[in-house]
């Protein structure tokens, strides 16, 4: 055999090398866009949702934007716990933003379609602000357990700096998440199946995979189901300890306390009790599942805002400064 004869052999192997590498790759890709069946495929539910959550997602613009004004326009609210209410506002806005116009979009519209990276994108944006918000209530649990709990060491331990680092580790946990979360589910092959029976691009999009996903699957439920519950598991300790520590507390400090509180773990109730239903689950799809986290990524983010102002007095009475200011400066103008 002469050279030039296996110089060809081995530059054939190569390219049959080469060919069966790339054939995943060439599946994988197969799917350019999915098709969402949406929240409901009643016709006639089609305009009166599209109404009911368009007012929803306005509700939740301006409720959360309202509690930033606050927040940063009032020097009294310029505490560690207004700090991560600010936080958990921009959040709600941010997570309700990643599925809200979509799902709002597609009640209009005869084909519910998103791109293959506009599927990515979205996975990526859901879990990550889900997350944010997940790690930003824990650490609201943690300052309002440092202010009962350890008041003389309060300012210490919730300073400035400990705050912007608690915040940070927040935000970095959140997008390891859902950088995990989204390659989980996306190096997977994807052929000829685009229907999803979903209104956003979650757990269900791992059922039209073209392959095993038993570990994915026990891997989702790790990286999402596990840290939901995990997470509220340590909120119910902690409000465990802060409700003895309220005990031996003056009945004034108490009623602030409980009502602080309160609003707090409401807020973490409505918010990871639906999360730990659909994510320990994610291999099996139950007819609730749509409306469940319709819950969790609207109604809980619209109602943040109620329960923290209806309940806080120190938010009400920064509205009522607010709004006197807006009216002396108005007769000012006037005048």
């Amino acid at each position: 055999m002469s050279w030039d004869q296996t110089q060809e052999d081995g530059q054939r192997n190569q390219s049959h090398q080469a060919s069966i590498i790339w054939v995943p790759t060439e599946v994988a890709n197969n799917v350019t866009e999915f098709i969402f069946l949406g929240l409901s495929q009643d016709p006639g539910m089609q305009p009166m949702s599209f109404a009911l959550f368009l007012l929803f997602c306005i509700v939740i613009m301006v409720g959360n934007l309202l509690i930033l004004l606050m927040v940063f326009s009032d020097p009294r609210l310029q505490t560690p716990m207004y700090f991560f209410l600010s936080n958990l506002s921009f959040v709600d806005i941010a997570y309700s933003s990643a599925t809200a116009p979509k799902m709002i979009a597609d009640f209009i519209s005869e084909k519910k379609t998103i791109s293959y990276w506009g599927c990515v994108t979205q996975m990526f944006t859901f879990h990550f602000f889900g997350c944010a918000e997940i790690f930003v209530l824990t650490v609201m649990a943690f300052d309002r357990y440092a202010d009962i709990c350890q008041p003389l060491r309060y300012t210490t331990i919730m300073s400035g700096n400990a705050c912007i680092v608690l915040a940070s580790l927040s935000w970095l946990g959140a997008l390891g998440h859902s950088f995990v979360q989204t390659l989980l589910t996306f190096h997977l092959p994807f052929c000829n199946n685009r229907v999803i029976d979903h209104y956003v691009c979650d757990h269900p999009v791992l059922k039209l995979a073209c392959a095993d996903t038993t570990l994915v699957n026990m891997l989702v439920i790790a990286n999402s189901g596990l840290i939901s519950l995990g997470r509220f598991l340590i909120l119910l300790a902690s409000y465990t300890i802060i409700l003895f520590s309220l005990c031996k507390q003056s009945s004034e400090s108490r009623c602030k306390a409980l009502s602080t509180c309160g609003s707090h773990f409401t807020v973490v109730t409505f918010f990871f009790v639906p999360c730990i239903f659909i994510y320990l689950h994610p291999s099996t799809t139950f007819p609730l599942d749509k409306a469940v986290c319709v819950f969790y990524t609207t109604i809980t983010p619209m109602l943040n805002p109620l329960i923290y102002t209806l309940r806080n007095e120190d938010v009400k009475n920064a509205m009522k400064r607010i709004w006197s200011r807006k009216v002396s400066l108005k007769e000012k103008q006037v005048g």
